[in-house]
């Protein structure tokens, strides 16, 4: 990958680490990330057309370079690639507070519809299908999936209804801004990833508020002081808290990994940790539950809600 590298960006890279399908250079003390586009075209050029506008803001991202015939995308062996320039202290932390205020810097105006992402129970319907489909077909043999699957498509489809019946009970106001947002948010949340043009979606700002708390929980910090601390921010609307406790309770930490593992980029094993708190975050729901209801009336679910 090397030669491809410094041919395609006219470098003189001495060494590329293989981080499995990233790779990643140092040249002239700064830091390069070559990696596979997962990404439409199309949402590639609203991504750049965000990160202009970010910068012509004075808010900092990562740059996304182009190759020497002036491209953004390089093709090697069938697989786009993007070549990423981080800027800044990549492990430099962002909380609560931070991703708030980064969140309502940009809202969603049409140019930027192809990175919006807000039919929630559609597109997690869409997956929980494929994912029964795959596993009843390719997952004869997994026998940590075979033996947890069931309990995380039923905590899956909870978060469906409630989803749909939100919106059967309210409506999005204004209040319930569409914003720049992140396809994924892990906890910590470095910079390194939170600033990556690749990751910007648009979408309701409960997303990566909620995407943060779950990825604490798992990391054994304290989620609900996270959970108190975006709400004493930040006035939602009901409409916004319910899906905030909507997302909590969809398991993309367990469905991440799954799909890692059906790819086989991930062992099976990896899902252990998240299997054994499995108690405890239904008692952190419950939790939740409670938390959030002092800002308003959201609906519980009774067999959370009667967890001991």
């Amino acid at each position: 990958m090397k030669d491809i590298i410094n041919y395609y960006y006219n470098l003189n890279v001495e060494s590329v680490e293989d981080w499995d399908t990233i790779y990643f250079f140092k040249w002239n003390r700064d830091n390069f990330y070559f990696v596979p586009l997962k990404r439409t075209e199309k949402e590639l050029v609203d991504l750049i057309e965000v990160s202009k506008e970010l910068k012509l803001r004075g808010i900092e991202c990562h740059d996304i370079l182009l190759n020497k015939f002036g491209k953004l995308i390089t093709n090697v062996y069938e697989t786009s690639y993007i070549l990423l320039k981080p800027i800044g202290d990549i492990y430099e932390e962002y909380n609560i507070k931070n991703m708030i205020t980064f969140n309502n810097n940009l809202i969603l105006t049409p140019n930027k519809s192809n990175l919006y992402r807000n039919s929630w129970s559609k597109l997690w319907s869409d997956k929980i299908d494929y994912f029964e489909y795959q596993v009843h077909e390719l997952g004869k043999d997994k026998d940590i999936i075979l033996d947890s699957f069931s309990y995380y498509i039923g905590l899956g489809e909870n978060a469906i209804s409630y989803v749909n019946n939100t919106n059967i009970k309210y409506h999005k106001t204004d209040q319930d801004r569409i914003c720049l947002s992140h396809r994924r948010i892990k906890y910590p949340n470095y910079k390194l990833n939170y600033l990556n043009p690749l990751s910007f979606i648009f979408d309701l700002e409960v997303r990566d508020i909620a995407e943060y708390i779950k990825s604490a929980f798992f990391a054994k910090e304290d989620a609900l002081n996270y959970l108190k601390e975006a709400l004493k921010i930040n006035h939602f609307t009901i409409y916004s808290l319910e899906l905030l406790y909507a997302r909590l309770l969809y398991p993309s930490y367990y469905f991440d990994i799954y799909e890692n593992v059906m790819n086989h980029t991930e062992e099976e094993e990896k899902l252990i940790p998240i299997i054994d708190l499995a108690s405890e975050y239904e008692v952190f729901l419950k939790e939740a539950y409670i938390e959030i209801n002092k800002y308003a009336p959201i609906e519980g679910i009774n067999w959370i809600l009667n967890k001991k």
